[in-house]
């Protein structure tokens, strides 16, 4: 019978996952005490929170450790990029269950410690509770630009515009439950999209940054139900070219032209913005430094009118946390 996985105390295993945390100049007191102490802001601040927990957003068996501890950052940053904003700081709680070795959470850290040093971000603090199952607790700090993107400035008249290409995550995840066949680089290239997000920090700085202000999110839980979630803020309807979706040709490959992912399918971590802009998507593309697809107009009303001939509508509207088979 093999020897149970042990880990040190609650104390010990926090003072050992701190060490060689990145921390700036914004920090005035990291990890080891009550509160860390930040250094007063120069603009207003953004703050987000968000959770990963085991069998409801991921499997050991189907990530490494530090792919997971970067992905939990990862989707908070996202957060971030939505709003056009800076991460600054961060804290960690992490809920641990039995049968985990020290060694994975030492590989957990430094998943998520490249992702706060490429990003620039303090972790600055945590807590380690004993549970069931797994699950990583992030909350983040970020600082605004002098323009904030807002779910409500969305207006009639605007484009509607998404980066880099959607529905690769959803399929990522189709793949690793076995319902999706796919080989070689599609295959390879969807799941690395979902276990391993890139949020788009310097595209939501970049669009911050252009005129006129933007309304964004970013696609967490699927391009029609985030697209949802600005209409009903800015009280205004969506026309959607079915053709113009940006896909990736490994979701072609393992898909076809079945649109269903690409429309309700979540975690890409792309942004979706409407804007009223003259610039094309080459220049659009130029200005965020990620590929940018024109994909509809924000109308008058409160529908989504979708616009295609030939493609498989969605069976489902998009991820819900609370209804899993939405």
């Amino acid at each position: 019978m093999p020897a149970k996985k042990t880990l040190p105390g609650e104390f010990q295993l926090i003072e050992r996952l701190v060490q060689g945390l990145p921390i700036s100049s914004r920090t005035i007191l990291g990890p080891g005490d009550d509160c860390a102490i930040l250094a007063p802001a120069k603009r207003p601040q953004l703050f987000t929170i968000d959770s990963m927990i085991e069998d409801v957003h991921f499997r050991l068996a189907w990530t490494t450790p530090e792919k997971l501890g970067a992905k939990a950052l990862s989707v908070n940053l996202s957060d971030i990029a939505a709003m056009g904003g800076t991460p600054t700081a961060c804290v960690i709680n992490l809920a641990i269950r039995e049968g985990l070795a020290t060694r994975f959470f030492d590989r957990l850290y430094a998943g998520i410690r490249a992702v706060a040093e490429r990003y620039d971000t303090d972790v600055v603090g945590g807590n380690v509770t004993s549970a069931d199952r797994l699950a990583i607790t992030i909350a983040l700090l970020g600082e605004a630009s002098r323009t904030v993107m807002r779910r409500d400035l969305a207006r009639a008249g605007d484009g509607i515009f998404v980066t880099g290409t959607v529905g690769d995550s959803a399929a990522g995840l189709a793949i690793l439950s076995g319902k999706l066949k796919a080989s070689g680089a599609a295959r390879k290239f969807l799941i690395e999209r979902h276990v391993n997000p890139t949020p788009r920090i310097a595209a939501g700085l970049a669009l911050a940054k252009l005129r006129p202000t933007a309304a964004a999110i970013d696609i967490s839980d699927g391009l029609l139900q985030d697209l949802g979630h600005i209409l009903k803020r800015s009280s205004v309807g969506a026309e959607i070219d079915v053709a113009a979706i940006p896909l990736s040709p490994a979701y072609r490959a393992a898909m076809g032209d079945d649109l269903n992912l690409a429309l309700s399918g979540g975690e890409d971590y792309e942004l979706l913005f409407c804007a009223r802009t003259r610039l094309s998507e080459e220049a659009l593309t130029k200005a965020l430094g990620v590929p940018v697809r024109r994909i509809g107009s924000i109308i008058a009303g409160s529908k989504i009118l979708l616009r295609g001939v030939g493609a498989r509508m969605p069976m489902r509207r998009g991820w819900d946390q609370l209804r899993t088979g939405s």
